[in-house]
């Protein structure tokens, strides 16, 4: 009765016992339980192995995807900083953009004495003055003042196209000419058909010598400014010419300089065509454009 419990107490002080005994327990079953725990733990590791092995593949895509992408970024960026080149690439002679008729009809006893501007850059900015007097005797003289002056801009990285400078040159001489100082009666009105666009600005001016009649008229063809002045005057007793008919003969005048302007380019001498794929921008002038002449600078001529 008592030998169960000796044998159990000799067990516990034995671990050979034991582990002998628990061998014939367990028999056959004890190396396939070995085996399914073993494969049990191997599957996890073998899901996390493909895990990680799909993982670094899509990464692997999507860095060759961003390597890629900023390759295509500065070819882009360089084709949207680039300028067109300048239209016209030349400026017909200041004193040659009027016909002999219509500096008759302007400046009727100074058609022949055309004045270039001293300070012309060749090909990019140039004008020519002429002034007429015209002796009526004890009634007095009508005296005339013509100026036109050109300027042509060329295509620039860092300021914008020739057209987009002109554009803005164009407006600031309309400004001018409507903002100056002493003009009276200012009126200002487009003029169709002369060129890309064009404006008549004009006023009266009192000087000392009599009332002026000015007549300031600017056009922009292409990269191209004309500002053309014109005024006239009664003076010791003569009667003020008519605004309407001095203005009237600036317009057809400047359309005459446009023609001028667009024929130089090789585009037939028609106002406001477009110039000839074949002209060729040159260089731009360092020297700063002068600005249109002013009313009381061609008023002193009459003293």
């Amino acid at each position: 009765m008592h030998r169960p419990a000796q044998r159990d107490q000799r067990d516990q002080h034995d671990p050979s016992a034991l582990a002998a005994r628990g061998e014939r327990q367990q028999g056959p079953r004890g190396p396939r339980l070995r085996r399914l725990l073993v494969c049990a733990a191997a599957v996890p590791a073998v899901l996390v192995a493909a895990g990680c092995s799909s993982n670094s593949g899509s990464g692997s895509a999507a860095d060759a995807k961003q390597k890629q992408t900023p390759s295509a970024k500065p070819s882009h960026s360089a084709s949207a900083n680039a300028v067109q080149p300048a239209a016209y690439s030349t400026l017909p002679g200041p004193c040659s953009v009027l016909s002999g008729k219509t500096l008759g009809d302007l400046v009727p006893n100074g058609a022949k004495s055309g004045n270039q501007g001293t300070s012309d850059a060749k090909g990019t900015r140039s004008s020519c003055s002429w002034s007429s007097l015209e002796n009526n005797g004890v009634k007095g003289s009508q005296f005339r003042w013509l100026n036109v002056s050109l300027l042509r801009f060329e295509s620039d990285a860092s300021r914008g196209d020739g057209n987009k400078l002109a554009r803005q040159y164009y407006t600031k001489q309309v400004q001018d000419a409507r903002s100056v100082q002493g003009a009276q009666n200012t009126r200002t009105e487009p003029v169709a058909g002369t060129g890309d666009e064009a404006t008549a600005v004009r006023y009266d001016l009192k000087k000392k010598e009599g009332s002026f009649k000015q007549q300031t008229v600017v056009a922009r063809v292409q990269n191209v400014v004309i500002t053309l002045d014109y005024n006239g005057a009664g003076l010791a007793g003569e009667t003020a010419p008519s605004a309407d008919d001095l203005t009237k003969a600036a317009e057809n005048a400047v359309k005459e300089a446009v023609s001028a302007v667009s024929a130089a380019n090789g585009t037939g001498g028609k106002a406001g065509a477009s110039p000839s794929k074949g002209a060729s921008p040159s260089k731009s002038a360092s020297v700063a454009p002068s600005k249109s002449a002013s009313p009381s600078a061609s008023a002193s001529k009459t003293s």
